[in-house]
C-alpha cells in the first residue's frame, strides 16, 4: 500500500534523526490512517527517548482505544492528565474508555468535563 506524502515525508524525517519529535507527527498521522499498530510503535520508539511528550502519549491512548486496549490507553490518559489536567483529547478519550466499559456514570462525569472546556467545539 502507497502510503500517503504526509507520512512518508514524517517517516523519511524519523529515519534521518531518531531522535526528533516528529515522531509524535507520525503516529498522528498513522492513528488518522487506522494504522493503530504503527502508530503505537512509533509512539513507543519516540516516548523511550522523549518520555514526558504529552501529545504523543494523547496519541498513543486514542489508538490503544481503537485497538480496544483499554487498561494501556486508560493509563497513558490519566498520565497526561497529571501533567495537563485540561488536556482536552485525553478527558475525551477517558470518557470514551469509561463508555466502551458500559461505565456511564463516569463516562459522563469526563463528557462534563469536555463540555465545560469547549462549549462551542462540535465534536
Amino acid at each position: 500500500m502507497a502510503d500517503n506524502p504526509r507520512i512518508e515525508e514524517l517517516r523519511r524525517r524519523v529515519q534521518k534523526d531518531p531522535a526528533s519529535i516528529a515522531f509524535a507527527q507520525l503516529a498522528e498521522e498513522y492513528r488518522r490512517a487506522g494504522r493503530y499498530e504503527e502508530a503505537i510503535a512509533t509512539c513507543g520508539a519516540g516516548l523511550a527517548i522523549h518520555p514526558g511528550y504529552l501529545s504523543a502519549r494523547v496519541t498513543l491512548g486514542r489508538a490503544l482505544i481503537e485497538i480496544n486496549h483499554l487498561e494501556t490507553a486508560e493509563s497513558e490518559l490519566r498520565f497526561v492528565l497529571r501533567s495537563a489536567p485540561e488536556n482536552l483529547a485525553a478527558i475525551r478519550g477517558l470518557a470514551e474508555i469509561h463508555h466502551r466499559r458500559g461505565q456511564l456514570g463516569e463516562a459522563l462525569a469526563f463528557y462534563r468535563a469536555a463540555l465545560s472546556l469547549a462549549k462551542y467545539d462540535p465534536d
